[in-house]
């Protein structure tokens, strides 16, 4: 009975690469059924807590609160999936995590999995300015923040710290094609997900055995603002790193309450994302131009675009270009 209740498709990664859109879209889809909570994190765990040695990072101890390692309660998010529906959750680090992806097969060894890539600098920097945006991320510099990536890593910060470790697809694509065939795997780029939504949706629909053309594409609702570094926001920033430390020893959802206004308050400052800088960006590039290489050799595609000097910028732009095309 508990396999049943199993997942029988994830979407694996990566983050900010466009997967709660994706999760969203595919949650209208009434041949689909997406687990009620959209990161569960189950196949993170192996049966017990987070380790608080890997959860060390601003926030970290806070966000652990919520993963679903309890199996029983796991098992219950798939439970009032009818009977005919193909069920599925999303959870964005188990393509980066190996021992996720090994629990996961041994777990639902015919499960099928969606990774989405993004250009890792890109991706890098949305995350950067997703943390910046939650007051977590200290700082204020993009290119210092990777700089400072191996001393975090070794010093227990949790997955969505590893800015440039979580865009080496070519190593983690590698290892997962080691425990599952090929044709259980459909592999999307972040520009589809964004500027091709309809197309996008019919080949995950018939990747996963459903109607094509059935599901449809709601708005963003995981797209971070840029907010520029001043003081006002130094000191929100403060209060909001003190205020997920505390939240550590409350439940989840007393402190997403208590921390919506300061949330408000350091949005507030929102402004226009300002260009990377060429010689950060290539600074970063030079950190995963070996996996994109092993990325071409794992998949058989290119991604030569990854190697240019500009980025291809962020979702909302991306979106806004979408429909600007669209309605021309």
């Amino acid at each position: 009975m508990s396999a049943e209740r199993l997942p029988q498709f994830v979407i694996a990664g990566a983050p900010k690469a466009g997967t709660t859109a994706l999760h969203a879209a595919l949650a209208t889809h009434p041949g689909l059924y997406l687990s009620p909570v959209k990161e569960p994190k189950f196949y993170l765990t192996d049966g017990r807590p987070p380790p608080a040695r890997t959860q060390r990072g601003p926030g970290d101890a806070h966000s652990a609160q919520e993963w679903v390692w309890r199996r029983d309660r796991y098992l219950d998010l798939f439970r009032r999936a009818p009977a005919d529906a193909v069920r599925g959750e999303s959870t964005p680090f188990y393509l980066y995590d190996r021992a996720a992806q090994r629990r996961l097969v041994a777990d639902v060894p015919d499960v099928k999995v969606i990774a989405v890539v993004r250009d890792p600098v890109d991706r890098a920097v949305s995350n950067w300015v997703h943390l910046r945006a939650d007051g977590l991320e200290p700082e204020a510099d993009f290119g210092r923040a990777v700089a400072l990536e191996d001393e975090r890593v070794a010093a227990g910060w949790a997955p969505f710290w590893h800015y440039t470790r979580m865009g080496r697809y070519g190593e983690q694509l590698r290892n997962l094609l080691t425990l599952v065939p090929r044709e259980q795997l459909l592999l999307l780029r972040f520009r589809e997900v964004v500027a091709e939504q309809a197309r996008t949706l019919d080949r995950v629909s018939a990747f996963l055995g459903v109607a094509t053309g059935v599901a449809r594409a709601v708005p963003a609702e995981n797209v971070k603002p840029y907010v520029a570094d001043t003081p006002r926001y130094r000191r929100l920033a403060r209060l909001a790193r003190a205020g997920a430390a505390a939240g550590a020893h409350v439940p989840p959802q007393v402190w997403r309450q208590a921390g919506r206004p300061l949330l408000t308050a350091l949005h507030a400052g929102a402004t226009e994302r300002p260009p990377l800088p060429v010689e950060v960006r290539r600074a970063v590039l030079a950190r995963v131009l070996d996996d994109i290489a092993l990325l071409e050799e794992v998949t058989g595609e290119s991604f030569e675009d990854w190697r240019g000097d500009t980025g291809r910028g962020d979702y909302a732009s991306r979106a806004a270009a979408r429909e600007a095309d669209s309605g021309a």
